[in-house]
């Protein structure tokens, strides 16, 4: 039988750090040259990282990252890699290198550029028209048959024919790997930087295997892994056999390489059996469009020894994949912005606590200082949960009351506030008070501040800009209040229990006047987060979502809050997407904008 051993390097790189990613590819080159691998595979803008935004506008950055690629091919001996970069000819362009034994052997284009929710590619690169196939020559280790196959006439494969694609590429039936495949590719090796929500890895790995099955092709995939501003990258690499079944997964959220050896002689043998391409008119119908590279055989270090089963990482459960998401999101961005500690408020209340986890969990508890800043309607359960969460995570625990700055802005403002009813002015001014403290110990000691409002908060407005919407980072701004509680709940049932009883059975209150609850202000969660979700994520009519089951004026109210509080999100920090449309990026709507105002 025919078995080529591919590998995955599912690595975590920077933005804008070309020297330190192309040391991380070259590492994995290291890797790949130790375990006898014959084909590497490393993620979409490997050397560049994605996505490099305006980057790309600056003349000597593509030229940068070409002269990296350059640097790496000396390390390619004995192997072929596949290396994403940003090639530039008369245009720029997402780019495939393959090199092969020490050769910059061809370059894909990636042709088809996403250009909607988080993607703009349409803004920086062509698209591309690199119809090229690779003819792999294989050495005596990989090219082999059985006794009987040999009898049969069964071909040892002395090479093997294999097609690039970019990302967005193999997300369309009719995309390039399909072509490649009717033009005879056997393997279609797709580098990527698909980014994170809930529920996508497992509906990406069904596409991919759906393309493996319909083009009976072995499909290897290899995903970006890290934080990239609000962005996750999970990894969740895989390689999938000719029938869509798979045969090696990485992990999620995490650094990986994965080696598997696949048999090509099956990719023939699965095509006899399977008529649809020729009934498609498909096989040998681009034949001529291709340029087909030959990629002579390297040469052999003698026979390969054993490779262990490969990997096939469990898919994680909705709870944890978000968790870890949240955690691998936070600590990329504290890191990778130059950050070592953070600072965040502790309220006691269930959003803090969360983020507390978070952060410990992300960077360490000894790089978390949680600061309680109570004021005259902190209540006493609120002050003691804060102290008491803070014990459990082992992080900084600090009390500044802020009831004395507090006075004195009531005190300057009484003039002008004479003859008013008290409001949210003089409730807004205590969380103005927390903002201003926390930011003064960031400018002190260099610690990031963290804000800890959830994307329900921050989609009607309840927050206060210049207050709990200060700092430099918004762990869950894209998590609903529904969801906060079930983070907290897998936090403390699947890691260990950090958040106390208390704060998950309270009732919701800002405790900014006396009694107060965010049902004085807000529907129930689970009726505004149902709400919210229908009109922000599904764009859901008003009439659309009084159908499902909501009280129209409810809606009606709803809509109105998330309209009018665009501007105030816009100027929210940035924080990690994970559901299927997050503020910011991904959510573009006009900060002035009467649509649907009456």
């Amino acid at each position: 039988m025919t078995k080529l051993r591919i590998a995955l390097a599912q690595i975590n790189v920077t933005v804008g750090d070309i020297e330190s990613n192309a040391a991380r590819i070259e590492d994995g080159l290291k890797q790949a040259r130790a375990q006898q691998v014959d084909i590497i595979l490393f993620p979409e803008l490997a050397l560049a990282g994605y996505p490099p935004e305006d980057l790309l506008l600056k003349p000597g950055f593509a030229t940068a990252n070409r002269a990296a690629l350059e640097s790496l091919l000396p390390h390619t001996t004995g192997l072929t890699a596949i290396v994403g970069f940003v090639d530039r000819w008369d245009d720029l362009f997402n780019a495939a290198a393959v090199l092969h034994d020490g050769h910059l052997a061809g370059i894909y284009h990636k042709s088809l550029l996403p250009n909607y929710a988080v993607f703009d590619e349409d803004r920086y690169f062509a698209e591309g028209d690199t119809p090229l196939l690779f003819e792999l020559g294989l050495g005596s280790s990989a090219a082999m048959s059985t006794e009987s196959e040999q009898a049969e006439g069964v071909s040892t494969h002395t090479q093997v024919r294999f097609g690039v694609s970019v990302c967005e590429d193999i997300w369309y039936p009719a995309g390039p790997p399909e072509t490649q495949a009717a033009a005879g590719a056997e393997l279609l090796l797709n580098i990527s930087s698909s980014p994170y929500q809930s529920g996508k890895i497992q509906s990406r790995e069904r596409m991919l295997a759906t393309r493996a099955a319909d083009n009976v092709a072995v499909v290897a995939f290899c995903n970006l892994v890290g934080g990239q501003d609000e962005l996750v990258f999970d990894g969740s690499s895989v390689i999938i056999d000719e029938r869509g079944n798979v045969l090696a997964r990485g992990k999620s959220f995490a650094e990986d390489f994965l080696v598997a050896e696949v048999n090509i002689g099956n990719v023939f043998r699965q095509r006899l059996r399977d008529p649809r391409r020729r009934k498609d008119g498909l096989t040998g119908l681009y034949n001529d469009a291709f340029e087909r590279i030959s990629l002579p055989p390297v040469e052999s270090a003698g026979s390969r020894s054993a490779l262990a089963p490969p990997a096939i990482q469990p898919f994680l459960k909705p709870a944890e994949e978000v968790y870890q998401a949240l955690v691998l999101g936070t600590r990329d961005y504290v890191r990778k912005n130059g950050f070592a500690k953070v600072v965040l408020g502790l309220s006691g209340g269930v959003d803090s606590s969360l983020v507390a986890a978070i952060a410990a969990d992300a960077l360490g508890p000894e790089n978390v200082t949680g600061v309680s800043m109570p004021s005259r309607y902190s209540s006493d359960h609120s002050k003691s949960d804060a102290a008491e969460l803070a014990q459990r995570l082992g992080i900084r625990y600090e009390v500044i009351a802020i009831e004395p700055v507090h006075r004195a802005y009531l005190e300057m403002l009484a003039g002008a506030f004479a003859n008013t009813r008290p409001n949210e002015a003089e409730e807004n001014l205590q969380a103005r008070a927390r903002g201003n403290t926390l930011m003064a110990l960031s400018n002190k000691f260099g610690w990031l501040v963290l804000t800890t409002g959830n994307k329900s908060e921050m989609a009607v407005g309840y927050a206060t800009l210049y207050g709990d919407m200060a700092g430099g980072l918004a762990v869950i701004k894209d998590v609903p209040k529904t969801l906060v509680y079930e983070l907290c709940r897998y936090r403390n049932d699947k890691i260990g229990p950090v958040i106390p009883d208390s704060v998950l059975t309270k009732p919701p209150s800002a405790e900014l006047r006396p009694d107060q609850k965010d049902t004085d202000s807000l529907p129930e969660y689970d009726i505004l987060d149902g709400i919210l979700a229908a009109y922000i994520e599904a764009d859901y009519s008003k009439a659309e979502i009084v159908e499902l089951g909501y009280d129209p004026a409810t809606v009606q109210r709803i809509i109105r809050l998330v309209d009018r509080n665009e501007y105030k999100r816009r100027q929210a920090p940035p924080g990690p997407k994970i559901t299927g449309k997050a503020f910011g990026k991904d959510r573009r709507l006009p900060i002035t904008n009467r649509f649907g105002a009456k």
